[in-house]
């Protein structure tokens, strides 16, 4: 298996802006990036997702996302299962809302005490699937994460940590390489990764790694039915020259 970044958490928030439940969900995923858990969690951009952007959409793939939408339309849901996998976890500020029995949220610029609040219990919810996803809870006596949950605190009662700046997926450190397949361009998740490993280990292309190569990649990337055989000879094409930049003719 390839080595790969330090395992965080992905939050993709609802861009609707003519509704206040799209204001809570952008207000509680900032809480919580930039306060409340800035170094488990990284920013998915929807709009950048929806229109291509590599680098999220191979976070999405590789780590857990949570999605955290204003209505039962789900955008954010839809649009990272489409693209990447189906989140781990799904938050709706509606559904919270009504089961907490909290006031309509009004006001998209400047939310009402109502909306205020749903910011609050959206952002408490987040970090719950946070840490369960992670694995880790707080502890009351050092102030720190700990493997079991004998000292979990409520989330009101962490005094939280200095403002962080958020980190983006796209700068996750996954790399991309684009290959042409077939006559078409294909982004390979992980690939440059992929092949520094091989390449490491002593592999080469005269070796016959071919069907290695694909099996690995395969990890990673789908590959269609029925195009296994072409798939294999770009990537050896591909690994060789890989290795001729590593190795320049003297």
């Amino acid at each position: 298996m390839v080595d790969l970044p330090k395992k965080k958490v992905g939050i993709v928030a609802c861009s609707g802006e003519e509704l206040p439940e799209g204001t809570i969900t952008r207000l509680a995923a900032l809480k919580v990036l930039e306060q409340l858990r800035p170094a488990d969690t990284v920013t998915i951009c929807l709009p950048l997702f929806l229109a291509g952007g590599e680098g999220d959409r191979a976070f999405a793939r590789f780590y857990p996302t949570i999605a955290v939408d204003g209505c039962e339309l789900r955008c954010a849901a839809r649009a990272t299962e489409m693209y990447s996998g189906k989140p781990a976890a799904s938050i709706v500020v509606t559904d919270l809302v009504t089961e907490k029995g909290l006031g309509k949220p009004q006001g998209s610029r400047k939310l009402n005490q109502a909306g205020l609040e749903a910011v609050e219990l959206t952002a408490e919810n987040i970090v719950d699937q946070v840490d369960q996803l992670l694995g880790k809870s707080w502890s009351r006596r050092t102030g720190e994460f700990v493997v079991n949950n004998l000292d979990i605190i409520p989330l009101q009662e962490v005094k939280p940590p200095e403002p962080f700046e958020p980190a983006c997926s796209c700068g996750s450190g996954i790399p991309v390489r684009k290959v042409m397949v077939d006559g078409r361009q294909v982004s390979f998740i992980a690939l440059p990764l992929i092949f520094e490993q091989f390449y490491q280990a002593g592999k080469r292309p005269a070796d016959g790694v071919a069907l290695e190569l694909l099996d690995t990649v395969k990890v990673y990337n789908p590959i269609p039915a029925g195009f296994e055989g072409i798939y294999a000879e770009t990537l050896l094409r591909e690994f060789a020259s890989y290795c001729a930049e590593k190795e320049p003719a003297r």
